[in-house]
Order: structure tokens, then sequence, then C-alpha cells
């Protein structure tokens, strides 16, 4: 019998380092969350729950407050191939019927509110919203940062205000006049719309100067970003973007190369949906081939206009390595480290290494 019950801040170390781990292995692993705190019981008596929840369970798994004399957790590692619903069910009998037993009359198991969360998530496929769907109950640790750093993010935003205001006004007749050239060579709308992913894994639309046919097929693309992320593509001179795009205008390929076709975006972040600085935001079917730890990229910044990537990388990079940037970004990112990359953009569009 499990003798020990972790506090809360433990559980959450616990939790967090399982979760990396599963990370590094693809291991999936099962959360699940029994919540006592309308059940009236003292604190010695919870305690007695959480222990009688944790004798239920393998001695492998793990026990302790989720949240404090109210939810208590369970992480059940090592599932290998088992079916998930197959576990939780035989699971949230085999614990209903022990609490049945072990206290009788003061507790109703049936009134027990008992959750089951799997990690790493499922992709957003099939669910009604595109692209991965973030499970908030793995990711406290990033809203706690997120908190902290309140002060830094009000700066952050005042400077992404600042700057894409600014921006729209002194580039207004670029804009008009790459208007007119779209207008001009291709038939079809000037912006390009497409939905990607923002922080925390909210969709929202993002705007470029169109640089393709219209309806041009996605699935080119798609299976290159698929084979891509699988590391079935190895040139790493090739990068995210495909340099033999047959889908890309004439007009298209020298406003890719300039990387003006991104000027839209600026009001993408005046809408607060992105940034000036932060990773480089994903399509949908992007996120549902990412492993576990890809999708850290998407959890605590907003994506950017520009970035470390964008930089330091683009296309001359791998796709693990462009993450591994952007999760270096989030670790160190602060208004110092905004402006050193803002400063260093004009340079890199300029030389546009590795863009086309």
């Amino acid at each position: 019998m499990h003798s020990l019950i972790a506090h809360a801040s433990l559980f959450d170390q616990l939790l967090l380092l399982e979760c990396r781990r599963s990370e590094q292995t693809n291991d999936r692993f099962l959360l699940m969350l029994v919540d006592v705190g309308g059940s009236g019981l003292a604190p010695d008596a919870l305690n007695a729950v959480a222990l009688e929840i944790a004798a239920a369970t393998r001695e492998t798994d793990f026990t302790g407050w989720y949240r404090p004399s109210h939810t208590i957790g369970v992480v059940l590692t090592a599932l290998n191939d088992a079916d998930p619903s197959v576990v939780e069910r035989a699971l949230s009998d085999r614990i209903r019927g022990a609490l049945a037993t072990a206290f009788g009359s003061l507790i109703d198991p049936l009134d027990l509110r008992i959750t089951f969360h799997i990690y790493p998530e499922h992709g957003g496929s099939g669910s009604g919203r595109p692209g991965w769907l973030p499970d908030h109950v793995f990711h406290r640790h990033s809203e706690a940062r997120t908190q902290a750093q309140a002060a830094g993010n009000l700066l952050k935003r005042a400077l992404d205000i600042l700057g894409s205001s600014t921006a729209l006004v002194a580039l207004s007749p670029l804009f008009v006049s790459i208007a007119i050239a779209i207008k001009l060579t291709s038939p079809g709308p000037v912006l390009f719309k497409q939905t990607r992913i923002g922080r925390l894994g909210r969709p929202f639309t993002f705007l470029k100067f169109r640089s393709m046919h219209v309806d041009s097929d996605s699935s080119i693309h798609q299976q290159y970003v698929e084979r891509l992320i699988r590391r079935e593509i190895g040139d790493t001179g090739r990068g995210y973007k495909m340099n033999d795009d047959p889908r890309i205008t004439p007009l298209g390929r020298w406003l890719r190369t300039t990387s003006l076709d991104e000027l839209p975006q600026f009001l993408n972040v005046l809408r607060g949906e992105m940034s000036l600085v932060g990773p480089r935001p994903p399509i949908p079917y992007e996120t549902e081939n990412y492993a576990a730890w890809h999708r850290l990229r998407i959890l605590e910044a907003k994506p950017g206009i520009t970035g470390a990537w964008q930089v330091d990388g683009r296309s001359r990079t791998t796709f693990d390595e462009m993450v591994r940037m952007d999760l270096a970004y989030i670790r160190h990112r602060s208004l110092w480290l905004d402006l050193k990359i803002l400063l260093r953009t004009p340079l890199a569009v300029f030389r546009g290494d590795g863009a086309f």
C-alpha cells in the first residue's frame, strides 16, 4: 500500500518531470483527477481518501494533491499499448468500489467527479477546432510563468502596439504599391488569409500579401511539412520552406525572397494575435504532426513576425533546430532580447539568406 501522498508543490514538480520524460520517449501516460472538494470531509479524512485511492493503483504510479484539499491526482505511467478508454473505465470502477468499501456512508463514490487526461495530448482533427489542443491541466507551470512575467508582457505589448502602428503608417505607400502589383500580375485577392495556431493552441486568421496562384493545392506543402517533421527530408538547405513550390507566382517569389509578403502581419500584431518577436506561427496540419516537445514552442509565447529562427536560421536549418531556437528564445525572452532581434531583422531580410 502507498504510504506517501505528495503535497501539491511536489506533485506539480513530479507531473512536470513526467511530461518532460514523455516528450523525450514518446510514451503516453494518464493523469487521473478525483475531485473531493465537495465531499465535506475533514482534512484527515480527505488524506485517508487519498491513501485509499493510492492503494487502488499500481506501485509504479504516484499520487498527490493536484489542488490542496480539493483534487487528488494520480499519474499512471507505462501505458504501453493499452487502450486508454479501457484503463479509464476499469480504474474508475475500482476507485469507486474501494472508496465505497472503506468509507461506507461517509462518502458517496457516485458523487465524485473523476476525469482522465492523456499526455501527450491528441491533435485537433475531428475536434471541431484546427490544430493541436493543449490540455491546461498539464501546463499550469506555463500559466504561472506567464503571470509572473506580467510586467514584462505589458512592456512587450506596448512595444508591439507602437512598432506595428508606426510600421503600418510609415509603410502605407509600399502597401499600396505591392497591392497594385499583385492585382496587375495575377487574378485574385491582394491578401492571403490562412488559419494559423497562436499561443496556447488558439487559432487566428493570419495575413500575408498573396504570393501564390488562387486556389492552389495546399496538399503539396502539407505533405512536404509532414516529411520534414518526420526527418524524411535531410537537406538543411531546403528547411521549412519549399524552394521549388509550383504554386508561387513570379511576383510572389520576389515578395517571399524580400520578406515583403509578411508586411500585413503588422495588422495581426496590432490586433494582439501576434507579436513583433516570437516563434513562427504554425499551420494547423503542422501541429497535428508535432512531437510532444515541439508543442512547447506555442505554449507560452505569441507567434511573431520575426524571431531567432528568422535572423539566425531561416530555411538553412532543420525543423528540429528551428524548434530549439524558439524554445531558447522563450526561456530567455526579455524586452532587450526582442530589441536585439528587431535590430538584426533588416540585415537578415536584406541578405535574404534562406528566404524563398
